[in-house]
């Protein structure tokens, strides 16, 4: 099974998509900074993953989100998600 993935930086907020075939062991290379592209965004949080059969769709998945299309298919998805970050950044 491979998965792709959406993470958001706990410290500044901002979202990371990739793929992977272990989903909690690239998580867990992320917040323990062995990803040198994020290593100071961390930590993170899983907040969307979809699941594949194949490399390759999963692959094209993640090249998918990360167009403009893909982000706003991820806004839209998790909705009820960015709202409720909304809310508690005004409380």
């Amino acid at each position: 099974m491979f998965y792709t993935y959406v993470i958001r930086s706990l410290k500044d907020g901002n979202l990371y998509t990739g793929f992977a075939s272990d989903l909690r062991k690239r998580l867990l290379k992320y917040n323990n900074g062995q990803v040198k592209s994020t290593k100071n965004r961390r930590p993170f949080k899983l907040i969307y993953y979809e699941a594949c059969e194949n490399k390759t769709d999963a692959l094209h998945r993640e090249i998918y989100l990360k167009t403009s299309w893909g982000k706003k298919y991820i806004k839209s998805r998790l909705k009820n998600y960015f709202n409720g970050m909304i809310l508690k950044s005004h409380s």
